[in-house]
């Protein structure tokens, strides 16, 4: 990175940072500091909810697996809208009546104590891996930027994070989202607009597109009904929709934010911007993805995306090996370079089947290149698609551009971390902490343990982040494990919303059998991570229902 780089990512987070703790008000109360007095319009919370999503791995992530896979990952979306509608009509009324600090609250004064802890405590697991995911995407691009080991910038990103989100409430939270939004989408944009100029003169956008759709990048639905296939239409609109609802029904990081907006209706309204405006941005990254892929059919791609890796073969004792593998590769680089300019010239089946052959024999090189690095490295699970758009932006974009997309990213995970450690905190105080040990404690008190639960909450999620980087696609890997948790819990909040007889004994087991169950699914088969959004939630919702004629037990109605 250059000097004017540098400049723009410095001035940009002093920017997000200080206009945050600005707007900061009222934060020495634990409404203000957990949910802005509910004062929030519901605009700004929209693209908060947004923003909370749309992290460092929403980019770095998202693209990599558009890069490798292509358009498919959108139909994960494809519940999404549907989901929205549903808890607009249905948990949201129900929060905002209640007055709640945490979505788990709600659970105690419909069942009991053990249903509330066991649910927040399900949040602070899943939520806190999750984060450290989060953690890790920019720690990548860190890496390669300034040439630090791996663990050295995940230290650097959590230890900051954290010490932000310690000083700032919500409401500087939420404000920093909107910021983010703006810079992510700007700078998004304008990559895309860099990667078609980078096109060669006589390839349209049209013609790259199509000869990304010969080996299947452009895909984007499958209708297959296979529970074992990862992305379909069913998978992500049965699938997707009940993973959806768990998230933003039953996940407080989620709840909170909309808890945070003046009324029911601004809170409906926040939910929908995202309903509406998800998609459409998802496909914008992914596609971001696949032109990175043409933009690398004509233009030599590094065979490892993760210099450091490359540095290692080619340093070490694997050099010969690795020099063999990179003049095969530059050779097959080439040849498919040759049949991708047929493709876009002519359009036939013949030179689309002559490039997708090409294509395999460059995957095949890079697949063992990629074991080659396993090897070498002891690491076997290693996969450099998150390297992807990282090394891309530092080598291929134009000064000052380099700047904004890595300021954006950064801006991302400060963002997106922030609201994700202030809701483990609100749920560590208020369902723990407040509930079990100091129950008529100061508001200056609260707020005080609200700063060590950060603290400790940022230093669990930088541990995690030091392996997550190794564990595939991130933005595949933080939703598999949002799965084990988000079907169960949601199972909860149908009993708890749309049942009256079920009472507290019929939910705690049966919150227990449908996690069991999930695990169960999730180790002993082979159905997609996505379809366990709904075994947790049908089992929930099943057994509890069942065991309330086995356990009759009175009731406890909330309105």
């Amino acid at each position: 990175m250059q000097y004017l780089d540098w400049a723009i990512v410095v001035a940009y987070l002093f920017w997000v940072i200080s206009d945050g703790i600005r707007r900061t008000k009222n934060t020495h109360e634990v409404e203000g500091y957990f949910l802005a007095n509910r004062s929030l319009p519901w605009w700004a919370v929209g693209l908060s909810v947004m923003a909370t999503q749309l992290s460092a791995i929403t980019l770095v992530g998202t693209t990599g697996q558009g890069y490798a896979d292509g358009l498919a990952f959108v139909q994960f979306y494809f519940g999404l809208p549907l989901a929205m509608i549903v808890l607009c009509v249905t948990v949201v009324p129900f929060f905002h009546r209640a007055k709640v600090f945490t979505a788990y609250e709600y659970l105690e004064r419909r069942f009991d104590p053990r249903t509330r802890a066991l649910t927040s405590l399900l949040f602070l697991v899943s939520r806190c891996l999750a984060c450290g995911v989060v953690i890790s995407a920019p720690a990548v691009i860190l890496s390669i930027v300034l040439g630090w080991s791996l663990p050295a910038t995940v230290l650097l990103i959590g230890v900051t994070t954290t010490i932000y989100s310690m000083v700032g409430g919500v409401q500087a939270v939420t404000w920093a989202d909107v910021k983010q939004m703006a810079v992510i989408v700007g700078g998004v944009l304008a990559t895309v607009v860099v990667l078609i100029l980078g096109l060669p003169d006589n390839v349209s956008v049209a013609a790259a597109l199509q000869t990304a759709g010969a080996v299947g990048r452009m895909q984007a639905v499958d209708f297959t009904f296979d529970v074992t296939t990862q992305y379909t239409f069913w998978s992500g609109l049965i699938g997707g929709m009940f993973l959806a609802m768990g998230y933003f029904g039953a996940d407080q990081s989620q709840v909170q934010r909309y808890l945070t907006a003046k009324s029911v209706n601004e809170a409906r309204s926040s939910l929908l911007m995202s309903a509406y405006v998800k998609i459409p941005l998802q496909v914008l990254i992914l596609l971001t993805g696949v032109l990175v892929f043409c933009y690398y059919l004509y233009t030599p791609p590094p065979m490892l995306f993760n210099p450091k890796h490359e540095r290692v073969l080619a340093e070490g004792p694997a050099t010969g090996e690795y020099r063999a593998l990179e003049a095969e590769f530059a050779s097959a680089f080439e040849r498919r370079r040759a049949a991708a300019l047929s493709v876009a010239s002519t359009r036939s089946e013949a030179d689309e089947a002559a490039f997708a052959a090409a294509e395999a024999d460059v995957k095949g090189i890079r697949d063992r290149a990629l074991r080659l690095v396993r090897e070498t490295t002891g690491d076997r699970d290693y996969s450099d698609v998150n390297y992807v758009f990282p090394t891309f932006v530092l080598t291929q974009l134009p000064i000052g551009l380099v700047g904004l997309m890595i300021a954006a990213i950064l801006a991302a995970v400060m963002s997106t971390v922030a609201a994700e450690l202030n809701s483990l905190s609100t749920a560590t105080i208020i369902d723990f902490y407040k509930r079990h040990f100091r129950k008529d404690a100061s508001e200056r008190h609260y707020l005080r343990a609200s700063w060590v639960a950060t603290a400790v909450w940022g230093t669990f999620a930088t541990i995690v982040a030091s392996y997550a980087t190794s564990l595939g696609a991130l933005i595949v890997v933080v939703n598999q494990i949002g799965s084990y948790f988000y079907g169960s819990l949601f199972g909860i909040f149908v009993l708890a919303i749309g049942t009256k007889r079920v009472g507290a004994n019929a939910a705690f087991i049966a919150l227990l059998v449908g996690m069991g169950t999930v695990a169960l699914v999730g180790f002993a088969t082979d159905v997609s991570w996505l379809w366990q959004n709904v075994v947790g939630t049908v089992v929930v919702t099943a057994v509890g229902v069942a065991l309330s004629y086995v356990l009759p037990e009175e009731p406890k109605v909330v309105a």
